[in-house]
């Protein structure tokens, strides 16, 4: 089955990666994403974050098939031809209306939707099977942290991660990034953020830690058998450069550089504080 969605995915929330996530398992999903312009002409405004930046996360996404940019639309309820005529178009609760059931009706396409209770919780994304191009014997790699306001900057650098070998995120539990960084963090549960991480097709696993301090993915080290434990310039810490030393780990600092043609992005800056 073809399966069709369409929006302006502005920013990396949870809720819409779960949709997209219960949308594909009906089919090969085909994301119609608005332009910048064609989200200010449907809702009055323009996204906060641009078509390229956008289109570079949906594309991360290990649930979707395909991104095509739209950039004209007569109506909301309607898809554009860019749609190629699929078999289902999914919408959420709030989308649903007698004017999008009438136009499916007339193009022999069922409208379907995907209820709030569909979304509730988090549920863990499969292992990701290794690439056909990988070698036998790839190497296994870490990352760490907290991703607590997901963006396209932690995308790319799982990316650059990946590079490296099989890639393992393990993401920070609530009690130890709450030591580490004080009250009011993280915004986010271990759950939700472990899904979001997992959601990256270029993530082979991720993981909540079990550990404390600034080594608290510790045990999920030793116990996957990690070959190289990465990090970027702000991750770059002695208490892990010394942890990698004595354990025979290859410890590999990058540089934090957006995607080419995308805007830096930092968490901070995006929850405010």
């Amino acid at each position: 089955m073809n399966v069709v969605v369409q929006g302006r995915f502005d920013g990396f929330a949870s809720l819409w990666v779960r949709w997209l996530q219960e949308a594909s398992h009906l089919g090969r999903l085909h994301v119609l994403l608005w332009s910048d312009d064609l989200v200010e002409q449907l809702t009055g405004a323009r996204p906060k974050f641009p078509t390229a930046e956008r289109l570079y996360s949906l594309r991360s996404l290990r649930c979707v098939d395909q991104v095509t940019v739209v950039d004209e639309q007569a109506s909301a309820d309607a898809l554009p031809s860019a749609a190629d005529r699929p078999d289902i178009w999914v919408v959420c609760d709030r989308q649903i209306n007698d004017a999008k059931r009438a136009w499916c009706a007339a193009q022999g396409i069922e409208l379907r939707h995907i209820t709030d209770a569909d979304l509730a919780g988090f549920p863990e994304w499969p292992v990701q099977p290794p690439s056909a191009q990988a070698p036998p014997a790839q190497r296994k790699v870490l990352v760490t942290g907290c991703y607590d306001w997901f963006h396209s900057g932690h995308v790319r650098f799982f990316e650059e991660a990946a590079e490296h070998g099989e890639l393992y995120v393990v993401v920070g539990h609530d009690a130890n990034v709450r030591l580490l960084k004080g009250e009011g963090h993280p915004m986010f549960p271990e759950a939700e953020r472990r899904y979001l991480a997992g959601a990256v097709r270029y993530v082979h696993q991720a993981l909540v830690s079990t550990g404390h301090g600034w080594m608290d993915a510790e045990p999920e080290i030793k116990r996957l058998g990690i070959d190289i434990y990465l990090v970027n310039e702000d991750g770059d810490k002695p208490e892990k450069r010394a942890f990698a030393d004595e354990h025979g780990l290859n410890y590999v600092v990058l540089r934090r550089l957006p995607k080419a043609g995308l805007p830096a992005r930092q968490s901070t800056d995006l929850r405010g504080y």
